[in-house]
């Protein structure tokens, strides 16, 4: 039987096996951005498939600047606690677990749905994708986004979750803070990077005291901008981020990388070959070498020889799907049965649209 499927502990919580769907905005929320009956459906889905530890699609945690797009679940309300708790229960009747994924869209927040506002940001740099300037956060407002933190990872565990992950990838806010890019602050936010992460730190300690020292808090960290050129996030500063996480307590560590200006970056298109696949692996090894807690691996892994290649030279010790779970909610249950190697996904991006979760290709045969 491959490694993939020996047990893994992450923190108190033992995951059965090493395969995690990685956090996937899946457009079927209610319109308040409660969890709807599909997402709990889909959920249990994936559970019954053998998919050992689910990671929800990012809840935001302040209304209305945190949200980044139409069906997006919310968690910042005590009343979004019962959908969450539904979709726990879903979960664990088929013995994996559930992790839910906290987040606020910053710079990326759509500028249309603020009703006059503006999108926040750690400084006032333009997004090259939609043209539009975000207003600098001030020293309050952020003090109060770590409050807003904590008190979504205390909602996670009231909700029964297994674990809450902090979203600091892909251009949202708290990535934003951590890259020179994004982040251009002169005060205690900005400059160094011991400035630039002290946001993270502060949200540890209070979402500690929120949540409790034994509940795992994970967290999807950006290993690259995407883009070239001097002044934006390096690999030595990603590295010592991941151990400054690991030193105030974060339970596993995700690899990721891009944001919404990089194209083509975070879900890269057209993975047919697999040269092309775990696209920041090497991101992952050099973390996963300064650190004492798993590391997980995302980023255009579809044949089970490259998920397992991975585990075996030390880059992860999980390895995270989005896409191909997309097409094929039962594709690790075939991997165990011996009925599949290879993802059937082609890495279109086609299942990035606002209908609902799902794949537009023809149904496989």
């Amino acid at each position: 039987m491959s490694v993939l499927f020996d047990a893994v502990t992450i923190g108190r919580l033992r995951v059965k096996n090493r395969f995690v769907r990685s956090a996937t905005q899946d457009f079927m929320s209610e319109p308040d951005g409660a969890v709807s009956a599909r997402e709990v459906e889909l959920y249990g889905t994936l559970a019954a498939n053998e998919v050992g530890l689910i990671i929800t699609g990012h809840s935001y945690v302040q209304h209305p600047l945190g949200r980044a797009s139409v069906r997006q679940n919310a968690i910042y309300d005590d009343r979004f606690v019962a959908g969450y708790r539904r979709a726990v229960e879903a979960v664990h009747a088929h013995g994996a677990a559930l992790v839910l994924q906290v987040s606020h869209a910053g710079r990326q927040t759509p500028p249309d749905w603020l009703a006059g506002q503006e999108t926040v940001a750690p400084s006032a740099v333009t997004d090259g994708s939609n043209g539009l300037t975000p207003r600098a956060l001030t020293e309050e407002e952020i003090w109060s986004l770590v409050d807003a933190y904590a008190a979504a990872v205390g909602r996670a565990k009231a909700a029964g979750c297994d674990g809450a992950q902090l979203h600091v990838a892909h251009g949202y806010l708290l990535s934003a803070f951590i890259s020179p890019y994004t982040n251009r602050r002169t005060d205690k936010w900005g400059g160094s990077l011991e400035n630039r992460i002290r946001i993270l730190g502060e949200i540890m300690q209070r979402a500690r005291r929120a949540a409790g020292e034994d509940f795992p808090i994970l967290a999807k960290l950006n290993s690259t901008d995407g883009l070239p050129g001097e002044g934006f996030l390096t690999l030595p500063d990603v590295v010592a981020t991941a151990k400054a996480l690991a030193g105030w307590g974060v339970a596993a560590i995700e690899v990721s990388g891009g944001i919404r200006e990089a194209k083509g970056v975070m879900s890269a298109p057209g993975i047919a070959r697999p040269e092309q696949e775990a696209y920041f692996a090497a991101a992952a090894k050099a973390v996963k070498a300064a650190v004492n807690v798993p590391v997980i691996l995302v980023g255009g892994l579809r044949s089970l020889a490259v998920m397992e290649r991975v585990v075996a030279e030390g880059a992860a010790d999980l390895v995270s799907l989005s896409r191909p779970l997309v097409r094929e909610p039962d594709l690790v249950a075939r991997f165990r049965r011996g009925e599949a190697t290879k993802a059937s996904c082609v890495s279109c991006n086609a299942c990035f649209n606002p209908a609902g979760l799902k794949c537009w290709l023809p149904e496989k045969k």
